[in-house]
């Protein structure tokens, strides 16, 4: 859908100008003959750039862009000025307008300057969703193992990676069904485009919905302003469907439009919006059985699944096993500063041995708390346990580890919890976390040793 352009003048000519260079440029324009009528229209239609006059009568430029910064922070504002000097420039610049045009300008100035503050909009609206993703470029290499099923693996990624076909990533919880993904993304001609990903599971319908293709300003209560949904955001790249088998009936109808036209429209809208978009879904359940069922309809996993790769539990490519545990060894170690540099013979084979029904994350998460609660250079048998330790609840039902404790700082808090709820029996509480009595009295002498020192800093302050 054509971007919406809302230009504020005084001068007939000038709106008149503007409305007709950026309305045969494509866009849809609306005027206001003052800066109060502008804000009225803010408040009614959606709108994307705001362009200004900056002299103007009881409401001026500046005025506009400090109300439309406030009210409408996700609004760009240019200005235009015939009295332009540094001052003005710069005064608009740091009241937050994304830009400048001097009076008079020609209908090619106009266009790049609405060209460049849309471009600066939808950039914001991606990083929005992508600040706290870290982007980095998946190759094999961050997929370890070289078993016969892993090859496998990796040569289904690398024939689907450079088309465009919709690939559904089957496996049991735990198995890296993310970073097939990721890697497949990222090999691809679509790997300099964004990465979205969206947990199908994690959201009520209603929500996933307004996530998925986004939202029209007053569609319904809440809706203070347009929402690009992940669908637009992930144009030209890749949107990850996690758990997509939990995605209700009516949105499974919705999807199945998506990926048979490669159009949708915005929950609220009517306009339809084209996207170039790769679908990458993945699901720990058997969705034939679930077409079966009717949980999900069979046109639609004949659409997912035009590529289907099933990711091999860690029981089944038990070789893999000393290379994960090397890996999680010198990850651990090197983030928690701990000086571990190997796994003993037996404690390996024990390893081995495990079935990890929670599959790597679990032995991902085994390999942390060994390395984390050691301070041995090799860890052995008595170093690992399998499956959550057991500790005392809080009132919400968890350990209560406060949010932004680091991990030396969990593991005290779950040592000497565990400490509490054995009696103080250190034999019960060393068995209970899964590694040595002597483990356990180290650590204790560490903590004790640092209270000693805390309190005489106290007493010398």
């Amino acid at each position: 859908m054509a971007a919406s352009v809302l230009v504020i003048d005084d001068e007939q000519l000038m709106r008149d100008f503007v409305k007709e260079t950026l309305s045969r440029a494509g866009y849809r324009v609306t005027v206001a003959a003052d800066g109060k009528s502008g804000m009225e229209i803010l408040d009614k239609e959606p709108i994307d750039l705001v362009v200004t006059d900056l002299k103007m009568p009881q409401m001026d430029g500046l005025e506009v862009l400090r109300q439309v910064r406030t009210r409408f922070p996700g609004v760009n504002v240019v200005v235009m000025t015939a009295y332009a000097t540094v001052e003005t420039a710069v005064s608009a610049l740091k009241g937050g307008a994304i830009d400048y045009i001097m009076k008079p300008f020609t209908p090619d100035e106009v266009e790049i300057v609405a060209e460049k503050a849309l471009e600066h909009m939808r950039l914001r609206e991606e990083n929005l969703y992508l600040r706290s993703e870290l982007k980095e470029i998946y190759n094999f290499e961050q997929m370890v193992g070289d078993s016969e099923p892993m090859k496998a693996i990796y040569e289904q990624i690398r024939k689907v990676a450079p088309s465009r076909a919709t690939v559904l990533i089957c496996g049991e919880t735990g198995t890296g069904k993310e970073l097939v993904a990721r890697a497949i993304h990222y090999t691809s001609p679509r790997r300099n485009k964004p990465f979205i990903k969206i947990n199908c599971a994690a959201l009520s319908a209603g929500l996933l919905e307004s996530e998925l293709f986004g939202h029209e300003k007053g569609s319904f209560t809440g809706a203070h302003r347009r929402k690009i949904g992940r669908f637009e955001l992930a144009n030209e790249g890749t949107l990850l469907l996690d758990e997509i088998s939990e995605m209700n009936a009516d949105l499974q109808a919705k999807l199945l439009r998506v990926l048979q036209e490669r159009e949708f429209e915005r929950v609220g809208g009517s306009t339809p919006i084209g996207v170039d978009t790769r679908i990458v879904s993945t699901t720990n359940r058997d969705l034939r059985e679930a077409v079966e069922s009717g949980a999900f309809r069979e046109d639609l996993f004949f659409r997912l699944n035009v590529v289907p790769i099933n990711l091999p539990p860690l029981r089944a490519r038990k070789e893999d096993i000393p290379l994960l545990v090397d890996h999680f060894l010198l990850k651990y170690a090197g983030e928690n500063g701990r000086c571990v540099k190997r796994v003993s013979q037996d404690a390996m084979s024990m390893l081995v041995e495990h079935s990890w029904p929670g599959n790597v994350r679990e032995l991902e998460n085994c390999m942390e708390r060994a390395v984390v609660l050691s301070d041995n250079e090799v860890l052995r048998e008595e170093h690992f346990s399998f499956g959550p330790v057991p500790a005392r609840a809080d009132r919400d039902g968890g350990l209560a580890i406060p949010h932004g404790s680091t991990v030396g700082e969990a593991a005290r808090i779950l040592i000497e919890d565990t400490l509490a709820r054995c009696n103080d029996n250190r034999t019960h509480a060393a068995k209970s976390l899964g590694i040595s009595v002597r483990t356990l009295r180290n650590k204790l002498s560490e903590y004790a040793a640092e209270e000693r020192s805390d309190c005489l800093e106290r007493k010398r302050s």
